[in-house]
């Protein structure tokens, strides 16, 4: 029987296993989000929204047992956990607010006695998550799914089957109907048959580069939408006015923040020769700060990676980088205790072609690169394929306003601060981290039939 499992990554324990979903269950499944679909899209928004409200209260309710659950599957500190809990609540509020007045109908003026602009659900909405943040992602998008009148269908990350269970309790506890929110238990090998099923019509996938292709090819080929939100390699430019103290404080939070396994974390911190020093002293300093053990541990900052098989990885890419000519200030050992930690590792004289300028660095990994003068540093920063999240600092705020706005190949842009999302705020990349946009009334309105009415 093929099952998704889920270990420890502190102890390597094996904590739980959920077994597949057979063909015939998932089309149980697929029927269910149908008929869910059309009386969930004819509730009244303001109901759709009570149910939001209900949803928040529970997650707040079980705030402590969900962090404890994300610390055990993927490693996540539980103070970060509970943070993530609490962000999850915010989105669900967000939305229970402000959708009603989103969703109104928009009017044009025209030579029509009533013309307007209608935002009516597309139908069973098909989200692909990731194990990183495995509550905030999936709210981040199933809360302005649910919202719109769509119903929502979870393929999450194998490695955290309690996490997807905890999702559907939540959803049960809340009184949404049957079928608006459901689990699919199946492994991304047979996501072909769920993409192309009619019932599905459209999905949103957070993951890796690679797997935003595979998807999306499958979804062109059956002409459904799709928002991708996928890698990042986020360059944080230091240039030479910046206050440095603030600056290596921010940088140090941005790269190690979820022990550094996140798209939006700081991954390539390209500085002004002439701060360099003094940067690379002041991260070296931050980063050693950080407390790294159990993630149960009120105290812990930084805890293991997910799997070990990513600590290796890790590891390599920082080896090769040594051995191509970066500098190892500190950390880059695998230390002699159980988990799958890596320690907090700087890095600095990266160049491009080096596997950490290079490669979605999913770890406790900074990689300094000196840049002579702004230019190059624009340069940079853009000589990427990916295009998520980046920051600049400065003490000249029209400068790097500036410079966010008309140089930075990036769909979020962030003056004397680290990269994160807000429910108000949309959230996606262009390149090779995707497209389409999270959050907002973007995000709203991204599964949503934006249909033209027209009265003579």
């Amino acid at each position: 029987m093929v099952t998704f499992q889920a270990f420890d990554p502190f102890t390597g324990q094996l904590l739980r296993e959920v077994p597949v979903n057979t063909p015939s269950e998932v089309q149980s499944r697929l029927s269910l989000a149908a008929a869910a679909s059309s009386r969930w899209r004819r509730t009244p928004v303001t109901d759709r929204c009570g149910a939001l409200r209900a949803l928040a209260d529970r997650l707040r309710d079980r705030r402590d047992e969900l962090a404890n659950l994300m610390a055990e599957e993927m490693g996540k500190p539980i103070l970060q956990g509970r943070a993530e809990i609490e962000k999850c609540a915010w989105v669900c509020e967000f939305y229970a607010d402000q959708a009603e007045a989103l969703l109104q109908p928009e009017r044009v003026p025209t030579e029509w006695s009533r013309s307007y602009v209608a935002f009516e659900p597309l139908g069973p909405i098909l989200g692909i998550m990731p194990w990183n943040f495995p509550f905030w992602q999936v709210f981040r998008a199933a809360a302005p799914i649910l919202a719109a009148g769509n119903v929502f269908l979870l393929k999450h990350a194998s490695n955290v089957p309690g996490c997807a269970a905890a999702l559907e309790d939540l959803a049960r506890a809340a009184n949404l109907p049957p079928g608006v929110f459901q689990v699919l238990w199946l492994t991304s090998d047979r996501l072909d048959d769920v993409i192309q099923h009619p019932a599905v019509r459209g999905i949103t996938l957070t993951g890796s580069t690679a797997a935003g292709r595979a998807v999306a090819a499958l979804a062109g080929a059956a002409l459904k939408k799709t928002v991708l939100e996928l890698g990042g390699s986020d360059p944080y430019i230091v240039l030479e006015d910046a206050d440095l103290e603030a600056a290596t404080a921010t940088c140090a939070h941005a790269r190690l923040i979820n022990s550094g396994q996140s798209c939006i974390a700081a991954k390539r911190f390209i500085v002004l020769e002439s701060v360099l020093k003094e940067f690379e002293a002041g991260l070296v300093e931050q980063i050693q700060r950080r407390r790294w053990g159990n993630p149960r541990d009120e105290s812990t900052e930084l805890g293991p990676l997910a799997r070990r098989e990513l600590r290796e990885q890790l590891h390599a890419w920082v080896e090769a980088s040594v051995y191509q000519g970066a500098r190892l200030l500190c950390g880059g050992r695998i230390p002699d205790t159980p988990g799958a930690f890596y320690p907090p590792t700087v890095l600095t004289n990266v160049r491009p072609g080096m596997p950490v300028f290079e490669e979605e660095t999913f770890g406790p990994v900074a990689a300094i690169v000196p840049a002579r003068d702004e230019a190059e540093a624009i340069q940079l920063a853009n000589q990427s394929p990916y295009g998520l999240g980046a920051a600049i600092f400065t003490r000249d705020i029209a400068r790097g306003e500036r410079l966010a706005r008309e140089h930075l190949d990036a769909g979020m842009c962030f003056i004397n601060d680290h990269v994160r999302s807000d429910p108000r705020l949309p959230f996606g990349g262009i390149k090779h981290s995707g497209y389409g946009r999270e959050l907002a009334t973007f995000g709203l309105r991204e599964f949503v039939n934006i249909k033209t009415v027209c009265v003579r």
